[in-house]
């Protein structure tokens, strides 16, 4: 009987803990608000007063701060809701910049991201994110939004799913609809063209041309030896071990000593 008691009273001492570790955890209104980085390369900041934070795998990103991503920055971040979407180098965007209404994902100024969003038990999670010149809806897929130039133009590529596009300056009248495969550009000054096949090549043309200014970035910024600098106009760079092509020159005789004074006097 005082075993079965014991046994009682161990049950209930436990239970409290047992139950803590089966109930799921609740994250903080300001945890489900935010954009969590799971994987982080390069130079990835946050823009916070005033200036730039540098970011790490499991900061968190707050409603209305600035993402801004360095010619070698790459990182991936992930909300509440399971959706993720990954930021490429020269980038820079605004996570959810209109609190009051959480569709509003992203803000994109510049750059290129690739969003991911999770549906809801196979319902549409509507999501919205923008460019200068577009407004991208989506109910649940995978595309790739890309600012290409000075002028905001703006190419939208689906992987996956379906997104809706409008144009951000002029009168919206029915959206274009960009299923799987499909692409389209939109361009400050004109109305929506007609949507084409998935333009791959121009999303890997923008990622090689980040690549290209991340690599010219780290070359300017790695401290040269003095083995290996190219001098302009010479014969190349001068590797540590080389031979020179000719020998020095023989070192000059020592000077012939003076003669001795007239008379041998000393």
């Amino acid at each position: 009987m005082a075993t079965s008691l014991r046994h009682i009273a161990m049950f209930w001492l436990l239970m409290p803990a047992s139950t803590e570790l089966l109930l799921p955890q609740t994250l903080s209104p300001a945890q489900e608000s935010a954009a969590q980085v799971v994987q982080l390369q390069g130079q990835v900041s946050v823009l916070k007063d005033g200036g730039l934070w540098a970011l790490n795998v499991g900061d968190h990103v707050q409603m209305k701060q600035v993402i801004v991503t360095g010619p070698d920055g790459f990182a991936v971040f992930r909300i509440s809701d399971g959706s993720t979407f990954e930021v490429y180098p020269n980038s820079q965007l605004t996570f959810r910049n209109n609190p009051g209404n959480w569709r509003d994902l992203l803000d994109l100024w510049m750059g290129r991201v690739k969003v991911q969003i999770q549906k809801w038990g196979g319902q549409p999670n509507l999501n919205r994110v923008q460019t200068p010149t577009a407004v991208i809806s989506v109910r649940g897929t995978v595309f790739e939004a890309v600012v290409e130039d000075d002028a905001a133009t703006t190419l939208i590529a689906v992987e996956e799913g379906q997104v809706a596009v409008q144009h951000a300056l002029m009168p919206r009248g029915n959206p274009v609809i960009l299923n799987a495969g499909e692409s389209l550009r939109v361009y400050r000054n004109q109305p929506l063209a007609a949507r084409s096949g998935f333009d791959r090549e121009a999303v890997v043309s923008f990622a090689l041309r980040a690549l290209r200014e991340a690599l010219y970035t780290i070359l300017v910024r790695t401290p040269k030896t003095s083995g290996g600098i190219t001098i302009p106009g010479g014969q190349g760079p001068t590797l540590p071990g080389d031979t020179p092509s000719e020998l020095p020159p023989a070192p000059r005789p020592p000077a012939t000593p003076p003669p001795p004074p007239p008379g041998g006097g000393v």
